[in-house]
């Protein structure tokens, strides 16, 4: 341990959910750090395809503490806004981020505490926040003949622009939000859109957007509301609804195999394709706390109460989901998980552990 940096709490991640942690770590007056593999502030946001918009008015995206600004011409913010947003917020509350810095492992420290090794040294903390998110771990199902295609294929995270498939026939994979708004925002561009779903695609009401699906995942917490499920998988943004009312938006099942030309489909014909879009979700990434062995839940997958882990109080997961607390992988749904994560360690450290 000799030579490593200490501090109270560290936070592995500066995307959204580490940022609103740090928030709230700096107004608890506890020592901490935030390491973020990436180059730049933004987090996953900055990968995020061109055409891509928020499902609420910045008004109703905001972190704690700093109200996101209006995009002047936009009802909907697009992606690079919420990077500047939250470049602006790291800067505001000057949170310390260091970047870029890979946790490469969480464990035991022998005095009780917690060791991160990183490849820029070793950190010593008596509590981790693990707010890494998904976007490093896309996820693409074993579906047959995938490697015979001898088109292009991708994940919607190495999606950019619809220009980049003009001319071309485009199968997009996946019933969810970004599997439909890939598939709309290519309808001008492309020859062709196949858009696959393995249930039939159910649209939101027009009127639910991110702030409605905030208000109804708080509902659910007091258990008197419906599931969004109930309701719909898809929130109908503007060019999703605007497709679905030209009737361009159709939704087919799920292909059995993929052959060197394209899906097979159900009456043994082929559509022929030059590309497959895989918009098929991703996969929490969490292979850094793979040294302390706390999957112990269902599909295992680390067992949670609240943010907490339930086998080490040491260790908070921020932002992966309802999972980790309703509606915490949002803008708006992340700082009230933030919130109840550092009350949680506070309590945990102790009275004498604010400076």
């Amino acid at each position: 341990m000799s030579g490593a940096r200490r501090v109270q709490v560290l936070v592995v991640g500066a995307g959204q959910a580490g940022l609103a942690a740090g928030y709230y770590l700096r107004r608890a007056g506890l020592g901490f750090a935030i390491l973020d593999a990436a180059q730049a502030p933004g987090g996953a946001w900055q990968h995020y395809w061109e055409s891509l918009r928020l499902f609420s008015p910045a008004a109703y995206s905001s972190l704690p503490g700093r109200p996101m600004p209006h995009q002047g011409g936009q009802d909907y913010p697009d992606a690079a806004h919420v990077v500047d947003y939250l470049t602006e917020y790291e800067k505001r509350y000057e949170l310390p981020v260091h970047r870029p810095v890979h946790v490469r492992a969480v464990e035991e420290a022998a005095d009780g505490g917690l060791l991160a090794r990183t490849d820029d040294g070793t950190w010593h903390t008596r509590a981790v926040i693990s707010a890494t998110g998904s976007w490093s771990r896309p996820f693409v199902p074993a579906v047959p003949g995938r490697e015979l295609f001898a088109g292009r294929q991708l994940h919607a995270r190495e999606y950019d622009r619809a220009e980049d498939f003009a001319g071309q026939r485009v199968v997009v994979v996946g019933g969810g939000n970004s599997g439909a708004q890939i598939a709309a925002d290519l309808l001008d561009s492309a020859a062709a859109v196949r858009w696959v779903t393995r249930r039939p695609a159910r649209l939101l009401p027009d009127e639910i957007d991110g702030r409605a699906l905030f208000e109804i995942a708080t509902r659910r917490v007091r258990a008197d509301g419906p599931r969004i499920s109930d309701l719909g998988d898809i929130v109908a943004v503007p060019p999703v609804r605007r497709a679905r009312d030209a009737a361009l938006l159709a939704d087919h099942r799920m292909f059995a195999a993929l052959t060197p030309t394209g899906p097979l489909l159900p009456d043994a014909s082929v559509w022929p394709a030059d590309a497959v879009i895989w918009c098929t979700g991703f996969r929490p990434a969490l292979h850094h706390l793979a040294p302390l062995g706390l999957r112990t839940g269902e599909r295992g997958r680390i067992a949670t109460d609240g943010t907490r882990t339930t086998t080490d109080p040491r260790v908070h997961l921020l932002g992966y989901g309802d999972w980790t607390g309703p509606a915490s992988a949002t803008l708006i749904g992340v700082g009230r998980t933030a919130r109840q994560a550092v009350t949680d360690i506070a309590h945990h450290l102790g009275p004498g552990a604010r400076r």
